[in-house]
């Protein structure tokens, strides 16, 4: 399979992924937003409804007075009280005054149903009631009885239409509608964009993961391929103990070498599952720097370069003696590697102003495009890299070492000039009354 297609496996269900979470959201804030209407709406709806049936009231509780008043003045003539009534306009609103009976007093004419309520209300005291009419028109009434100073018994009832209502609720619901629609479009944008930066690290983790476990099968491979042609050719004809020998030691060494790429997988797996804890005690680092150096300046000697120790001076650190000698060793091991026959690697240790490590080779140096990439698990751009052997995953383990310590490392080249790598310890120092 090639990158591309291999790449498309990927983008292809975490678009999908990213499809449907924004749906997700548009959903559940649209969800949301419905409950959140329909609450609105209730209320809005009952407290229209509360107005409305205010206002009846206090529309007829003007009627009452109005007619009260004109029989004071008039000195109780029923023709007054009734010329009074007529004078009062409440703008829409329409204002019936009713016997107990049921029958008009002004106007002189009334539907059946206004009949009906002033008679419940003339037994009652008050009487609120709503009729519905066609086209979505609903008339609401609200009577209450009286009566004059001369005795008579009379019903006042306001009516209106809920037109007025209706279209308090149709502007409520347009401004809300499009409130709400707005508010789905920006979650929709808002939402990808959102599902887009979350997932951004999840396809960088599967198309890590995917070149990291292509990378692990090649270098696994080789080894096993070597080690399965070894294997046929000495047994495809009797041959001699020496040459078997010779078969055995070179099947050795391919062995030799998938374990080292094994162990060095499992170490990073471990410690990118958190399983490699680091220990925290107090150790100097000049010491650890000098034992990895003796270990190493054996290939050193083999290979014709001059491992050159400089002066250290006590420098006490906190953390993880054998993974920092670990981290020495893949240092110097990669500044032996590739510097020639005659040249020369040196390493120093430095207390102030925190206590660093330098190693410092005369090899090929790096090209400035491939110093990004020199971290990265399974990389080896310059071809001596293949030629001096290794998986390319030294370096990986050094940075993970150093960031579990806290430190820096930094990797300076020129071609030609060689390869400085500084590693310095910002949060591994010793407080001075640590004890030891």
């Amino acid at each position: 399979m090639t990158e591309q297609g291999g790449a498309a496996l990927v983008v292809q269900p975490l678009v999908q992924l990213r499809r449907r979470l924004t749906a997700w959201y548009a959903a559940t804030f649209g969800l949301i937003l419905l409950l959140l209407g329909s609450g609105l709406y209730a209320a809005i709806h009952a407290q229209f409804a509360r107005q409305l049936s205010d206002s009846l009231a206090a529309a007829s509780h003007e009627l009452v007075n109005a007619a009260r008043i004109r029989e004071r003045e008039s000195k109780g003539a029923r023709g007054d009280v009734v010329d009074a009534v007529d004078e009062i306009h409440i703008p829409d609103r329409a204002l019936y005054l009713l016997d107990s009976a049921g029958v008009p007093v002004t106007p002189t004419s009334a539907t059946d149903w206004i009949r009906a309520a002033a008679r419940q209300a003339a037994a009652t005291g008050v009487h609120s009631d709503e009729q519905d009419l066609e086209r979505d028109h609903t008339l609401s009434l609200h009577a209450e009885r009286f009566r004059l100073a001369s005795g008579q018994l009379l019903v006042a009832v306001a009516v209106a239409d809920n037109v007025e209502l209706g279209d308090r609720y149709a502007a409520l619901i347009a401004a809300f509608g499009a409130a709400a629609l707005a508010a789905v479009v920006l979650v929709l944008g808002g939402g990808y964009f959102l599902v887009r930066k979350s997932t951004a690290p999840v396809e960088r983790s599967i198309a890590y993961t995917r070149r990291f476990m292509a990378d692990a099968a090649h270098e696994l491979r080789t080894p096993i391929a070597v080690l399965r042609t070894r294997a046929d050719v000495a047994l495809q004809a009797e041959r001699t103990p020496s040459e078997y020998a010779a078969a055995l030691r070179g099947m050795g060494h391919e062995a030799a070498r998938l374990g080292r790429v094994v162990d060095d997988l499992l170490t990073l797996a471990r410690a990118d599952a958190g399983e490699r804890p680091v220990a925290r005690a107090r150790f100097f680092l000049d010491d650890v720097v000098l034992d990895a150096a003796v270990s190493v300046r054996t290939l050193a000697h083999a290979t014709g370069v001059t491992l050159a120790v400089d002066e250290f001076e006590e420098t006490p650190i906190v953390g993880d003696a054998l993974l920092v000698r670990e981290l020495v060793v893949i240092l110097l091991d990669n500044a032996v590697k590739f510097t020639a026959s005659g040249g020369t690697v040196r390493v120093r240790v430095q207390p102030e102003p925190q206590p660093t490590l330098t190693v410092e080779d005369s090899g090929c140096g790096i090209p400035a495009h491939q110093l990004p990439h020199v971290l990265e698990r399974f990389y080896r751009g310059d071809p001596a890299r293949s030629r001096v052997g290794g998986a390319g995953l030294g370096l990986s383990i050094a940075q993970w070492i150093a960031s579990a310590h806290g430190a820096r490392l930094r990797i300076v080249s020129e071609p030609g000039q060689g390869v400085r790598v500084t590693v310095a310890f910002l949060n591994a120092q010793l407080p001075e009354h640590a004890p030891t």
